[in-house]
């Protein structure tokens, strides 16, 4: 299983923050953005991962988190030129992709719950196929809707409907069999000039193979693509953290526990951000897990 974080996009609905600074990499409460989604592919147990940006913004993601050696991964960056649909990653990542399945996250959503490594690791069990997750909320309008019938089937998906024939967002996690890249090449390019994942996930529902798992209501899912969502993911991550003192996130962690890196490399992480609580926190979990021996 590879796994790609669609970091491009020119963020305009937070300008004037993201003149400058992707969104992805600017802080949701104590990390970086990016770190979330890149937690969910880790947490399904994919090492090997493509982060596809913008011009602008490339060299940045690779200061942060280089070639992922130092969280046991591989983790390898390539070009979006111009806002192209989130289908085209699958173009863009044709060769990364290759005759593997894959997972694709968007890299401003969340998740966040004590099942969904569970969730995940079952979607990775894909050899061919969709399998894409909805999740109730209260503006459907926003997003892709995906439609049930009576017996639960899936009948349609439309994207940001005017008027909605249910409550079930399309959130920004999917997981595709190896030909998805041939799939993507069927689909044609909508009037804005993108490739639309709406259409993508039409096309294997017209196939019959189209799966599509509802998230738990103790699910959180949390798309930030403006100011307000921002500050409500920043205030959801402080609280959960304050509550249970474990971070949301701590990518360093889920390589340790993954035994993808070992105290050695856990030390340099903790050396590099010393005077940080994330580091204090990477200390206490060494020393835990030590104790626990």
């Amino acid at each position: 299983m590879k796994g790609i974080i669609l970091a491009g996009g020119t963020g305009t609905r937070l300008f004037p923050s993201t003149i400058v600074v992707s969104k992805q990499l600017q802080p949701v409460f104590d990390k970086p953005m990016i770190y979330y989604p890149l937690s969910v592919q880790m947490l399904a147990g994919i090492r090997d991962i493509l982060i596809i940006t913008t011009p602008h913004d490339n060299n940045s993601y690779k200061e942060l988190l280089g070639s992922g050696s130092q969280l046991g991964m591989n983790i390898s960056y390539q070009i979006q030129p111009n806002p192209g649909g989130l289908a085209e990653a699958f173009i863009i990542g044709a060769n990364f992709i290759g005759n593997n399945s894959v997972c694709l996250i968007l890299g401003d959503n969340i998740f966040h719950s004590a099942g969904l490594t569970g969730i995940l690791k079952d979607a990775c069990e894909i050899k061919s196929g969709a399998h894409i997750f909805g999740f109730r909320v209260e503006e459907p309008q926003r997003y892709g809707v995906v439609e049930f019938d009576n017996n639960g089937t899936v009948v349609s998906i439309e994207e940001k409907p005017e008027t909605p024939k249910s409550k079930y967002a399309v959130v920004g996690l999917f997981f595709y069999g190896p030909e998805v890249v041939e799939n993507v090449k069927k689909i044609e390019r909508s009037s804005r000039g993108e490739l639309e994942i709406t259409d993508l996930n039409k096309l294997y529902l017209a196939e019959r193979n189209l799966r599509v798992t509802i998230l738990p209501r103790g699910l959180a899912w949390l798309d930030t693509g403006e100011h307000e969502a921002m500050q409500d993911a920043s205030e959801y991550v402080r609280i959960v953290q304050k509550l249970t003192g474990n971070p949301i996130a701590c990518i360093e962690e889920i390589a340790y526990h993954q035994g993808w890196i070992n105290d050695e490399k856990l030390d340099v992480a903790i050396k590099k951000m010393e005077k940080s609580s994330y580091a204090e926190y990477l200390r206490r979990i060494e020393r835990e897990t030590h104790r626990d021996e």
